[in-house]
């Protein structure tokens, strides 16, 4: 019996998506549950399994196309319903292996006879030597998905220009990088923006992360981060100014604003295909173990594109730490429709006035983005002081940790 296989649903919002790659070739044998193909949408990699044990004998859609939910991608036959089928699939398989592999792809004697022929095409049709891939199968053998992964690996890096030269590449843009191009130029357009800065005294949470940073790692097997005193800090300053946890909506009567009475705070990491920003679900109710906790699970699995679309999706407020790249200062853009975001960056020791001395302390700047149209200047200056406060008198906070 032949089973399609479809597009599956991949968020309430998500119609269209694009063909990631596929981990398998038309006349290959897959179990029930393999991976088969991988789809991209604009925030998350999607896997899609076989949903039963079989051949696959079509592939429909290619990797880099664009497709909507519910298109076929490809098709595959049930083991045991169709003898001329399953025959027809490895006559295809056997054709494969018994056609050369193309001579536009250099095959190092080391890998010469391990290549296998769909990875060989693969590695022809992109102009990517057998070398640059690394072989994943039994013996030693190049697998087709092997070699979509050095194809990737070589759009994803700008190719190298020769000096002097001026040579050009167009490079489709991902569906991630789409979608953050054009939500940050809805939020310039829709929102009335400004950013506020403060600087904060890092020494008291250094000096408690030396003081309790062992025994923490001891009891709960997480190194007590800086992220974590952000996180608290965030929720003790958005109780204190509820606005920048609101946002603007259309209502029945014309605009409302919509107040939270949780925090669901949005916490940017880097991830394979770019900054992602999952969210930590009811940050108020969370312990330091708890964020940590949450904020390591998903840095790692970010870089492997794991997150799932809830777990993108439905912040409050957003925290993002571009100090771990080194950045001094900056002006973060607010993530629609939520009213602002707070930046963080690189501490960095600096001469500051104390008590009428010229001291040596870690200092870090912070900013703040607001919307302007629901949050005053005068809220958003509280809400930094409040951060600042937290942050440079860190015991209170860490009370209920």
């Amino acid at each position: 019996m032949s089973v399609e296989l479809k597009v599956p649903s991949v968020g309430e919002s998500v119609t269209e998506v694009q063909v990631g790659g596929w981990l398998v070739q038309p006349g290959q044998r897959v179990e029930r549950d393999q991976v088969v193909v991988v789809i991209e949408t604009d925030k998350a990699t999607v896997e899609i399994p076989a949903p039963v044990a079989g051949v696959i004998t079509q592939i429909a859609k290619t990797s880099g196309m664009k497709v909507r939910v519910g298109e076929v991608l490809g098709v595959m036959e049930e083991s045991g319903t169709s003898g001329a089928a399953s025959a027809s699939a490895s006559a295809s398989v056997a054709a494969a292996a018994s056609s050369p592999a193309p001579s536009a792809v250099p095959v190092s004697s080391a890998a010469s006879g391990k290549v296998m022929p769909a990875a060989a095409r693969v590695l022809a049709d992109a102009g990517v030597a057998a070398s640059a891939a690394t072989p994943t199968g039994p013996g030693g053998r190049l697998l087709k998905e092997d070699a979509l992964r050095a194809v990737a690996a070589k759009s994803a890096a700008p190719a190298a220009a020769t000096p002097g030269a001026r040579a050009t590449e167009a490079v489709a843009m991902s569906p991630l990088r789409r979608t953050i191009a054009r939500r940050l130029v809805e939020a310039q357009a829709t929102a009335a923006l400004l950013t506020t800065f403060n600087e904060i005294d890092m020494g008291e949470v250094q000096r408690l992360r030396q003081l309790h940073g062992e025994s923490f790692l001891n009891k709960h097997g997480l190194k007590l981060g800086l992220m974590s005193f952000f996180v608290k800090a965030v929720v003790e300053a958005l109780a204190a100014v509820p606005a920048l946890n609101a946002q603007i909506r259309a209502g029945a009567n014309g605009d409302e604003i919509l107040y939270h009475h949780y925090c669901d705070l949005g916490v940017a990491v880097g991830g394979g295909k770019g900054l992602v920003v999952p969210v930590i679900r009811d940050a108020e109710r969370l312990s330091f173990a708890d964020v940590e906790r949450a904020i390591a699970d998903f840095g790692k699995r970010a870089q492997s594109n794991q997150l799932s679309l809830e777990e993108l999706s439905g912040g409050t407020f957003t925290i993002s730490n571009g100090g771990v790249y080194g950045s001094l200062l900056s002006t973060p853009i607010v993530n629609p429709p939520q009213s602002g975001v707070l930046g963080l960056h690189a501490i960095q020791e600096r001469p500051v006035a104390r008590e009428g001395q010229v001291v040596i302390r870690p200092m870090m700047y912070v900013a703040l983005t607001y919307d302007h149209r629901i949050v005053d200047g005068r809220e958003a200056v509280m809400f930094l002081k409040r951060v600042k406060e937290c942050i440079e008198s860190p015991a209170r906070i860490m009370l209920d940790a």
